[in-house]
């Protein structure tokens, strides 16, 4: 075999493939379980490798599922529900879980979901632009997976991420029949977050232009997509208040931005499977040519990777809409985590080899290896938060200023005192409500959470100057120190900004 794994159909029947890429899809899984049985469960254990879940945003998710319980119950004064058609797939799931298993049980149930939601919709979309199953590039996806949004606990966009991976491989590859199910999964894209909708809409459109057209036209769709992205920069900038941060390294937001996590170690890991994969790739090609085989096979994923690298310089990573208090935050970098998987399908584009495997299992072991390490220090943070509440009366008002290190692209892991709170303290600075983009609100003056916006982030960077209303309020931030690791609690009093009794926060949301 050459240290070959298979060809492009070696994993398919002729019989399967005449009939719907659904049919032919639960076919292959049925063919196929016990292996992707166990992929998925080794594919989980970093749910489970430590107490919590430690994933910025996903603290804050679960905490704001306790406060719709609260809510329902009529023990949430000034918090109210509001109906909503988007961001919410993930709240609800775990509000709803929450209820009936507890919260620590839920939010291993409904991450561990979303988990294989995304990995196995990447699987199924990359195998749609290959014509093959991308079993070599499991070790890629899985990083990806567990990569810079995973890590910033956007769970309600992370987990529409994987429905529309499924949903374009049925657009894509698919017969009409297929299209039923792909309209189905569209839906729950969108019920989970509108960017991973319009990644959807925006992808397949230009999938299907692009593989109907020809020549020059072929060459008029790539220059439309150009100018629909500067179009929508220049809407963006002309009707929007917007902040660009990453813009001026746009070429560095290339997919493997999504391995840099807690630090810059991880610049290692990123660079070494960036280079590796790129050095498969020109490798398979060259053999390839020297076969006679076709060298174009990957146009489409390479056309759809050099648009998603122009959003990067296009977009502003900070959009004030003006229906929100708060801004759309992170597009560019969220984005990232789709030019990855495509880059992965022109990876996937040329013939499969053990080394290829090895090499990026290796690459794997690395990044994992991190990655265990720093989330096993943020649950020992947060084992000291958890030993602080319990010493609190119920339904004391805290706030905190916990700062990640200068190197770390994770900044939100001051929700630790979210998710400890839940049951005992109420989170005063809790962004949630105030920003008017997820299904719990507030009116003014609620004695459980701000209802401003800018105070809630004035709170987080330890600007905010305390009011005689806000009493009795705690802080929990960091000591007096070098290690940031140590966290101190404070009684806070009125007049005086919370960061003068310890350490600030600089992350902007």
């Amino acid at each position: 075999m050459n240290g070959t794994i298979s060809s492009p159909t070696s994993d398919l029947t002729s019989d399967e493939r005449a009939k719907s890429i659904s049919f032919g899809a639960l076919k292959f899984v049925a063919g196929r379980w016990l292996p992707i049985a166990a992929i998925s469960v080794v594919l989980l254990l970093p749910c489970f490798w430590h107490k919590r879940i430690e994933a910025g945003d996903l603290a804050s998710h679960t905490y704001n599922a306790w406060l719709a319980q609260l809510i329902a119950r009529g023990d949430a004064p000034g918090l109210y529900l509001v109906r909503q058609s988007n961001n919410v797939l993930v709240d609800v799931a775990l509000a709803k879980l929450g209820s009936a298993v507890g919260f620590v049980a839920a939010e291993k149930i409904v991450v561990s979901g979303c988990v294989l939601i995304f990995f196995w919709g990447a699987f199924a979309f990359i195998a749609a632009a290959t014509r093959r199953p991308p079993w070599v590039l499991i070790p890629a996806i899985a990083m990806i997976a567990y990569g810079w949004t995973f890590q910033m606990g956007f769970m309600n966009y992370y987990v529409s991420l994987g429905f529309a991976f499924f949903a374009i491989a049925l657009f894509w590859r698919g017969q009409p029949v297929d299209w039923i199910a792909g309209l189905l999964l569209s839906c729950l894209t969108l019920l989970a977050h509108p960017m991973g909708f319009l990644s959807l809409v925006g992808m397949v459109a230009y999938i299907r232009l692009a593989e109907k057209s020809s020549g020059w036209c072929r060459w008029l769709v790539l220059a439309s997509a150009f100018l629909a992205v500067l179009a929508l920069h220049w809407y963006i900038v002309r009707h929007f208040r917007v902040a660009y941060w990453d813009t001026a390294f746009f070429y560095l937001l290339n997919g493997a931005d999504q391995l840099v996590l807690y630090g810059r170690r991880y610049l290692i890991a990123a660079w070494i499977a960036l280079i590796f994969g790129s050095s498969c790739f020109v490798h398979g090609r060259v053999q390839q040519g020297k076969r006679g085989e076709s060298v174009w096979s990957f146009r489409t994923a390479l056309e759809l990777w050099a648009i998603l690298l122009f959003v990067a310089a296009m977009i502003p990573e900070l959009i004030y809409l003006p229906r929100y208090a708060a801004p759309i935050g992170f597009p560019v970098a969220r984005l990232t985590a789709v030019t990855g998987i495509v880059g992965l399908c022109i990876l996937g584009s040329v013939q499969p080899r053990r080394w290829h495997l090895a090499g990026l299992a290796v690459c794997a072991v690395v990044f994992f290896a991190f990655l265990y390490g720093d989330t096993g220090t943020l649950n020992r943070m947060e084992d000291q938060v958890e030993q602080m509440t319990k010493t609190l009366p119920y339904g004391r008002r805290v706030i905190e200023t916990i700062a990640a290190p200068p190197d770390s692209r994770i900044p939100f892991i001051n929700h630790i005192v979210d998710r400890a709170c839940i049951g005992r303290c109420f989170a005063f600075a809790n962004y949630e409500p105030a920003s008017g983009q997820f299904r719990i609100r507030v009116r003014a003056g609620s004695p459980l959470a701000t209802d401003s916006a800018d105070s809630s982030n004035e709170m987080e960077n330890g600007n905010y100057v305390v009011r005689p209303q806000d009493l009795p309020m705690t802080q929990i931030d960091q000591c007096v120190g070098k290690d940031f690791t140590r966290l101190c609690m404070h009684d806070l009093s009125a007049g005086k900004k919370n960061g003068s009794v310890g350490s600030r926060s600089s992350a902007p949301r």
